[in-house]
């Protein structure tokens, strides 16, 4: 499987099943997608502040009413997550045939085509970075992305600093010159230290070492 990032917004996911594995999905798309959830019964989960604009529909799906709900919905995403294999299989099997991407969570390793895995995700600004065991283990996602967390602080206002240093290199230096530069910038540990105090110092510190780069250029 290739990993991609995918834009959800003005995007409905359609999520068969209210328990802890359904609040779970919903939580992770709620933020970027219109979320719809159908279920008999729902998770205590469902109320946590993190799911206030998922719509929940109280209802009891079947294989045979599957395909009216992906009529009714038009999801972009389906989640199969249900604990009855033959409905989830129902929702795989209707995703395929009408092209729709499909998370069936009760299976791992080998998958069919147009099937997701979503991976444990960290964010901080605009880095994100995704973790995946092929939903082989996602206990093992979950502790690495615990060990990832506090290895990207203040990767977001890095790549801020950087886009905007990008923008400006582009007026005055060669591609590749602008590639040496950032990648100097980057691999800077006094920029990263500078980010703790403010992004006024990193700037301060980020001009310095591009100075120190050209400098070395011209001897």
């Amino acid at each position: 499987m290739i990993p991609l990032y995918h834009d959800f917004t003005d995007a409905t996911v359609l999520i068969f099943g209210g328990g802890s594995v359904g609040a779970r999905k919903a939580k992770r798309f709620a933020a970027e997608a219109d979320v719809v959830v159908v279920s008999p019964t729902f998770d205590d989960r469902f109320e946590e502040s993190e799911c206030p604009t998922v719509e929940r529909i109280r209802a009891a799906p079947t294989p045979a009413t599957v395909a009216d709900w992906f009529d009714r919905v038009d999801p972009a995403l389906v989640v199969a997550a249900t604990d009855d294999s033959e409905l989830n299989a129902a929702v795989a099997e209707t995703a395929a045939d009408r092209d729709v991407l499909v998370n069936r969570t009760d299976r791992a390793g080998e998958r069919s085509v147009g099937s997701v895995v979503v991976p444990a995700t960290i964010d901080d600004g605009p880095v994100s970075v995704a973790i995946s065991t092929g939903g082989q283990s996602p206990a093992l996602a979950r502790y690495l992305r615990e060990q990832v967390e506090g290895e990207i602080d203040d990767a977001g206002k890095m790549a801020e600093l950087t886009g905007r240093l990008r923008a400006e290199l582009k007026e005055t230096e060669s591609p590749e010159t602008r590639r040496a530069i950032l990648r100097a910038v980057v691999r800077s540990p006094a920029v990263w230290k500078a980010l703790h105090t403010g992004v006024a110092n990193a700037e301060k510190e980020a001009a310095r070492v591009m100075q120190d780069h050209r400098t070395g250029e011209d001897t």
